[in-house]
C-alpha cells in the first residue's frame, strides 16, 4: 500500500551530501476497541451484517499516505456472541475494514488478548492471517512464536523488527498452547538481542503497560522504555492508559518513547479517553558507500483525532481528524453539545503535549486523497550483463538498497520493480545509469499503489 508524503515535514541537509537517501514513513495509532455501542453502531438490521466503514473513513487518507500503518487491536475476533467490554469480542468485518483503510500491521499483545480463551486467541489469529493482515504479540503455539517472532517487516529497502508484550491479560490465564507476550525484562532482552542478528534498521518495542486514565507516565514506564532503548530498541510505542501521554524524541541518542497514544476508536466518552493522537516518524538511510549506511529518525510528529458519537438515533462513531475538523466544526459536528466535547478535547491535548514532549510537535497538514509515486521497473525476463561483464545478478544487488519487489506484468513478462520515488526525475537518473551498464529498465508512475499506463 502506500508511500510517503512530502508535505509534513522539511528534511535535513545530511542529505544533500549523501550518495544514495531512501526513506520510510510510519504512522502508529493507539487502542482499537469494540464496546457494545460501536458493534451496535455497525450493525445493519436489513442486511443482518455488519459494516464498519463510515467509522473510518476520514482517516483513510491518513493511514494510507504511510508507508507502514501499525496499530492496537485491543479486542479479540472470536466470532459470536459480539460484546463489548469486559470481555471482547467483535465481528470480523472491523478487522477488513482496518485493512481496507489502509492499516500495514496490528499487534494483539494486550490485557484483553484471551478474553474469550484459547478460541479467542486462535480464531483471531486465523482471521487476521486469512485477511492478509500481518500481526504480532498472540501465537497459536510455541513452535510459532520461535519461527514468527520477532516479527521482519520489509519496505522501501527498509529492514525493521517489531516486538509486542502486554503488562497482563485481566488475570485469566493464558490456555495453552496459546502464548501472549508478557512483559518480562529477561525475555525482552533475549527478543532483541535476536533482532539484532537479522542487522534491521530500526526495532521497535510496542508495549501495553501503564495504569488508565493518568495523563503522564508512571515510573515503571519510564523504567522499561529506557531498558529497551538501552538494550537497543530505537522506537518504543505505548498503548493502555486510553488518554494520551508524552512522546520524546531524544535526538542526541536518535530514539523515540511515546509512552500513550490514547483510544484510536472506543465507546469511552469521558474527558481524555474520547480521542488520540497518531504518532508519525520517518526513518532516512543514507548509503556514503556500499560498507557505509546509517540509519536515522528524520522527522517525528503526531495527528490528533476525536471520536464523534452522533447525538441522533443512528448514534454512529467517526473517527475525526483534528486538523480537518477544527476550521469548522460545524459542518462536521451536528450537536453543540459534541462540538464542545471536541474543543475540550483538543485543548486538553494540546496542553498536554505543549508542556511535555520533547521535540515532537503536532502535524496539521491534511493529505492529499491520492498519492503519486514512480517506480522503476527493470525487464528481469532475461539475463543480461553490464558493460564491464558484471552478472546480473550482483548488479541488481545494488538496487535492494531503495527496495525492490517482483512484478508480473501481463505485456512486460517478470520485471523487478525498484523503490517508492517522490521524484520522478530522480527515479529517472537511477533508470539512465542501469540502462548505461546495459539492463533495459524504465519510469512508471504508480497512484494510490496501483499502476497507471500511460
Amino acid at each position: 500500500m502506500n508511500y510517503f508524503l512530502p508535505l509534513f515535514f522539511g528534511f535535513a541537509s545530511v542529505a544533500a551530501t549523501a550518495q544514495d537517501t531512501t526513506r520510510l514513513s510510519l504512522l502508529f495509532a493507539g487502542d482499537i476497541m469494540g464496546h457494545d455501542s460501536q458493534i451496535a453502531s455497525a450493525f445493519d438490521p436489513d442486511t443482518r451484517t455488519y459494516d464498519y466503514h463510515s467509522c473510518f473513513d476520514f482517516m483513510r487518507p491518513y493511514l494510507e499516505s504511510a508507508d507502514i500503518a501499525i496499530g492496537n487491536l485491543e479486542l479479540t475476533l472470536a466470532g459470536p456472541p459480539y460484546k463489548g467490554y469486559p470481555q471482547f469480542s467483535s465481528p470480523d468485518a472491523l478487522a477488513a475494514t482496518l485493512k481496507q483503510v489502509g492499516f500495514d500491521v496490528l499487534v494483539t499483545a494486550n490485557n484483553h488478548s484471551v478474553d474469550r480463551g484459547k478460541n479467542g486467541i486462535q480464531r483471531t489469529i486465523n482471521v487476521l492471517d486469512s485477511l492478509g493482515i500481518p500481526h504480532t504479540g498472540t501465537f497459536v503455539d510455541e513452535v510459532s512464536r520461535l519461527n514468527d517472532y520477532p516479527m521482519v517487516i520489509t519496505r522501501n529497502g527498509f529492514t525493521l523488527a517489531l516486538l509486542n508484550y502486554t503488562y497482563g491479560t485481566n488475570g485469566i490465564p493464558v490456555p495453552r498452547p496459546g502464548m501472549v507476550n508478557l512483559i518480562d525484562t529477561t525475555l525482552i532482552r533475549a527478543d532483541i538481542q535476536k533482532a539484532k542478528q537479522i542487522d534491521p534498521d530500526a526495532i521497535i518495542a510496542f508495549l501495553h503497560w501503564g495504569n488508565e486514565y493518568e495523563s503522564l507516565p508512571a515510573k515503571t514506564q519510564t523504567q522499561l522504555a529506557e531498558f529497551c532503548l538501552a538494550e537497543g530498541a530505537n522506537l518504543v510505542i505505548g498503548s493502555h492508559p486510553h488518554v494520551l501521554q508524552p512522546m520524546e524524541w531524544r535526538k542526541e541518542t536518535d530514539q523515540l518513547a511515546v509512552y500513550s497514544l490514547g483510544n484510536f476508536v472506543s465507546g469511552q466518552r469521558k474527558q481524555y479517553t474520547d480521542g488520540g493522537a497518531m504518532a508519525y516518524v520517518e526513518l532516512m538511510k543514507i548509503r556514503h558507500r556500499p560498507d557505509s549506511v546509517v540509519t536515522l529518525i528524520d522527522s517525528a510528529g503526531y495527528f490528533l483525532h476525536w471520536v464523534y458519537r452522533t447525538a441522533d438515533a443512528d448514534k454512529d462513531y467517526f473517527i475525526m481528524p483534528v486538523s480537518r475538523v477544527e476550521e469548522d466544526p460545524a459542518s462536521f459536528i451536528k450537536d453543540g453539545s459534541s462540538i464542545l466535547a471536541f474543543q475540550q478535547f483538543v485543548n486538553d491535548s494540546r496542553q498536554l503535549y505543549g508542556e511535555h514532549n520533547l521535540n515532537v510537535s503536532e502535524i496539521r497538514s491534511v493529505p492529499p486523497d491520492s498519492v503519486v509515486l514512480y517506480r522503476i521497473h527493470i525487464d528481469i525476463s532475461q539475463a543480461y550483463a553490464d558493460t564491464t561483464g558484471q552478472s546480473a545478478e550482483i548488479l541488481l544487488q545494488d538496487y535492494d538498497f531503495f527496495g525492490t519487489e517482483r512484478v508480473s506484468e501481463e505485456q512486460e513478462g517478470s520485471v523487478l520493480a525498484v523503490g517508492n520515488f517522490r521524484d520522478r526525475s530522480r527515479a529517472e537518473r537511477l533508470c539512465a545509469q542501469l540502462i548505461e551498464k546495459g539492463g533495459q529498465a524504465k519510469v512508471v508512475r504508480y497512484l494510490n499503489g496501483s499502476r497507471i499506463r500511460e
